[in-house]
């Protein structure tokens, strides 16, 4: 079991002013605007508009280098009576994307069609095949959405065949962009826009905002299709912060209450029907659904649930699609195994910061996730390669605070290709390429990996005492919603806490512990708690009325019909 080190995340001087401030404007609870306070919010008015997200605050789309090129494009098209295709990546971020943009396009425009490479056939990005496909068909526009940054190759062969390409997309350019008729991409070098953390998703959202501004369509025929940007800020793990938390208020809002009928198929086939909706359901249940298309079968399938109108297609579909990711469960489960097996062999291992896997048979569907189990598992950024069209193909995954992007451009010498964010990241290379790309990447993380990132992490944001968690302080806690990257659930430390008498394990194994705590700053207070998986572990220190430290997030537990506050405890230290 891996040992976590808790950092409390403490203000600086600057900070403790501003804090003091808004205690006084706000009269809440000090914990609560110091919460504030480390997510960047610093007045009055600030803290208004993050407690009262308003679809006002998202920011103007021609803010976007080339959103008026690409809007004149799109119009002059539309005018000509031109075929337009829309084309995006297989994973959730992309056919939520293809599927925002067509749906929304088709209201007003029918020469209009869609485009899913194949993940087998063509990789990741803008394919050739995809563009020929094009050629052959007569569209003579491609809106490219969730990649295409880096298709320098690929835009000029399309232009080469008379057909403009506007790419929108999400991730880190290289120096030279590809010169198509307009590039959207809120992470240009010299991109002037004010945020720029949104998904591919997002993207596509901010052209049809532009377009609908210059057309003078009503905001709220685009606002209907919230519920897709929501699946793919949740999925796509980007920050939840800024305008990025603006559209998911709303989406979760549009998702709770009307659905597109693709994404209400989906809810019902989670067993989400009737329930509300969180950025947890979608990240667990919603997204690896939709992921599960183009992973073990075409996402194409994906983007025509999505944009159906038909109720029986869409049942059939998600029936189809919740198949597909039942099997996409056994395959990682089992290329999981294999990999363990791997490491677990392999004498080097202990002396690498790194691990970098590959075996030729693996699907190329399922080693994202593998290299995701993987990091969090060993916690070391995580290479997972098989081949794929005579090439050694992967995805990357790291651990808190390292840039696993970085690692992987320093060994562009031995790429074909490569893209991605800090976190997470896709290569591919010659097979022959494997062993020294496998050194050097280890060399490059062991040199510009620090100590506290080899060691798991929990940030905690407050220490707190049992007494000072009312409800009102967890009213106003749940306002912080929606929680993800760079917003997430506050995590707070109480110590000195001891068993009140009542603690006992639960669980078919008696794995897990239901907690009734008191702590000796409120004795009175008894603070009930479940920590999963930790039952054994600390049963004896705790039953024997020790104390220790509890590390933990609020929830609310719904119980035969009661609502109660229950900590979520995520670690505990005893000494």
């Amino acid at each position: 079991m891996l040992n976590h080190k808790w950092i409390i995340n403490e203000l600086t001087e600057e900070q403790k002013k501003c804090k003091e401030e808004l205690v006084k404007q706000l009269n809440i609870s000090p914990i609560i605007c110091t919460l504030l306070v480390q997510r960047g919010i610093y007045t009055y008015e600030e803290a208004k508009k993050f407690f009262r997200p308003q679809l006002s605050q998202i920011h103007d789309p021609f803010l976007l280098n080339d959103m008026d090129k690409a809007v004149e494009r799109l119009n002059l098209a539309m005018g000509k009576k031109e075929k337009i295709l829309i084309y995006g990546d297989y994973d959730v971020d992309g056919t939520t994307a293809v599927a925002l943009v067509y749906k929304f396009l088709q209201q007003f425009y029918s020469s209009i069609d869609f485009y899913i490479p194949d993940r087998y056939e063509e990789g990741y990005g803008v394919s050739y095949k995809g563009i020929d496909y094009a050629a052959e068909n007569g569209f003579s526009l491609i809106i490219v959405l969730d990649c295409g940054i880096k298709a320098i190759k690929k835009v000029k062969y399309a232009k080469d065949r008379q057909i403009d390409i506007i790419i929108c997309d999400h991730h880190t350019p290289d120096e030279q962009l590809p010169e198509a008729v307009a590039v959207l991409d809120p992470k240009r070098l010299d991109s002037t826009y004010p945020y720029g953390h949104l998904s591919g998703c997002g993207v596509g959202f901010k052209l049809m905002q532009a377009f609908a501004i210059n057309n003078h369509i009503p905001f709220e025929r685009l606002t209907q299709h919230l519920d897709l940007l929501a699946v793919s800020i949740a999925s796509d793990i980007v920050p939840i912060t800024g305008e990025n938390r603006v559209l998911m208020t709303f989406g979760l809002k549009q998702l709770n209450s009307n659905p597109s009928m693709g994404l209400q198929a989906i809810l019902d086939i989670c067993g989400l029907q009737g329930k509300e909706v969180t950025v947890s359901d979608i990240v667990f249940k919603i997204g690896p659904r939709i992921n599960a298309s183009g992973r073990m079968y075409s996402g194409r399938e994906a983007v025509e649930l999505l944009t159906s109108k038909d109720r029986d297609f869409a049942k059939e579909k998600s029936n189809c699609i919740d198949q597909y990711n039942q099997e996409r469960k056994d395959l990682d489960k089992k290329t999981t195994v294999d990999a363990q097996d791997f490491i677990n062999g392999d004498e080097h291992f202990e002396n690498r910061n790194s691990i970098v896997v590959y075996n030729p048979e693996w699907s190329k569907g399922v080693i994202g996730i593998v290299a995701s189990r993987l990091s969090e598992q060993y916690y070391r950024p995580s290479v997972v390669l098989t081949l794929s069209n005579g090439f050694a193909t992967g995805s990357a995954r790291s651990v808190s605070g390292f840039d696993i992007y970085k690692a992987i451009d320093s060994c562009r010498d031995l790429l074909e290709n490569f893209g991605g964010h800090i976190y997470a990241a896709g290569l591919t290379m010659k097979e022959e390429n494997v062993s020294e790309f496998s050194r050097r990447f280890d060399e490059y993380v062991t040199s510009n990996m620090n100590e506290d990132q080899k060691i798991p992490q929990i940030e905690v944001d407050s220490i707190v005492h049992f007494s000072e968690i009312t409800p009102k302080f967890f009213s106003i806690l749940q306002k912080f919603a929606p929680f993800g990257p760079e917003n997430m659930k506050p995590v707070f430390v109480t110590e000195n806490v001891k068993d009140y008498g009542t603690s006992r394990l639960v669980g078919r194994d008696l794995d897990h512990f239901k907690l009734d705590l008191t702590e000796d700053e409120s004795p009175n207070v008894i603070m009930n708690g479940i920590a999963f998986g930790k039952g054994k572990e600390f049963n004896d220190h705790i039953k024997a009325k020790k104390s220790f430290n509890v590390c933990y997030t609020i929830e609310e537990n719904n119980f035969a019909g009661k609502e109660a506050i229950q900590l979520l405890i995520k670690d505990i230290k005893t000494d």
